[in-house]
């Protein structure tokens, strides 16, 4: 029973998110004494794909030319399921990224697989059985999901699993694309990356702001907190509606789910649909003038006190911290 990881890249480069699936793969593939082959779609070049072996992967698969030089959902999904046919693995596995959500059930599909997207904990391998832990609910509960198809997909929360050395050497083969033209029929045209930002889905701190802040120009001070701790800036919803800030800050049940190691909440309430999108953080922090606000009763820490007041403080507090470090 090999294992397959699809490595997702942007412009050619892999992300940190990228290193913790081949390395959550590599572990699977230990426990069951097999290898692991990881597979790459795009135009990457042949020392980043060799470095996969850093994390596991002893064998990588390239498929690249220019006609997939961009995501497209059918066609990714085809030629990761040849893939895998190819190499007889049996457990496919994949970043629950924004183009991760759309291949895995694609996938299962094309493979006849049983699918747990959203895992956040390795399989337990006991008794004969394969269950997976995963978020349920929005994020506020888990459940345990066992597997029994033949073939299995998993898709892995970012900042879910941490990133592991198992250096290997990894040897790089050409995979010969067998994408249908049909799979071509929707095409993107185009994706706007804001390259001097932190993707928010890979951020392991996140500062994010809501009504409180009361207009856009006071965001000053969010970002100027947000790049003292080299985080992403987020936002509620109402604020993304409002046009405050762009979409792509939206955290949130219907924006962009999030786990960071730390998030910060500056002026948000807490309503339901906001903490479902960030309930898997692993410290939450929150800071909101209303005592009775509900996000209080989800907070690590929290701190009742006007953002206005709060955040330049906290500021000063970092800058000075970093001055004597």
């Amino acid at each position: 029973m090999s294992v397959l990881v699809y490595v997702e890249n942007a412009e050619g480069k892999f992300k940190k998110s990228t290193f913790e699936v081949v390395s959550y793969a590599k572990e699977i593939a230990k426990q069951l004494g097999t290898s692991l082959t990881a597979l790459s779609i795009g135009n990457v070049a042949d020392s980043a794909l060799a470095e996969l072996g850093k994390y596991g992967a002893q064998k990588v698969l390239s498929v690249s030319n220019d006609k997939l030089k961009s995501f497209v959902n059918q066609a990714y999904a085809s030629i990761i399921s040849s893939a895998a046919k190819a190499e007889g693995s049996k457990i496919i596995v994949l970043a629950a990224s924004f183009s991760g959500k759309g291949l895995a059930p694609r996938i299962a599909v094309k493979l006849e697989a049983g699918l747990v997207d959203g895992a956040v904990e390795l399989p337990e391998l006991t008794g004969g059985k394969f269950i997976v832990k995963k978020n349920a609910f929005s994020g506020k509960a888990f459940a345990h999901v066992e597997l029994t198809s033949e073939v299995k997909i998993i898709s892995l929360v970012p900042n879910s699993y941490k990133v592991v050395e198992h250096p290997e050497t990894a040897t790089v083969t050409a995979f010969e694309s067998t994408a249908a033209e049909s799979d071509f029929g929707v095409m993107i045209k185009d994706i706007v990356r804001a390259s001097d930002k932190i993707s928010l889905p890979d951020a392991e701190l996140v500062v994010s702001a809501g009504r409180g802040l009361k207009g856009p120009e006071n965001w000053a001070m969010v970002e100027e907190l947000a790049n003292l701790l080299g985080a992403a800036t987020a936002c509620s919803k109402p604020v993304s509606d409002a046009g405050w800030r762009p979409h792509s800050e939206h955290v949130g049940q219907t924006g962009i789910t999030v786990s960071p190691n730390l998030y910060i909440a500056i002026g948000i309430s807490g309503a339901i649909q906001h903490l479902a999108g960030v309930s898997s953080s692993k410290v939450i922090v929150v800071i909101n003038k209303d005592p009775e606000a509900p996000f209080f009763k989800v907070a690590d820490y929290g701190i009742v006190g006007d953002a206005f007041e709060v955040v330049p403080q906290l500021i000063e507090a970092i800058k000075k911290f970093k001055e004597v470090a």
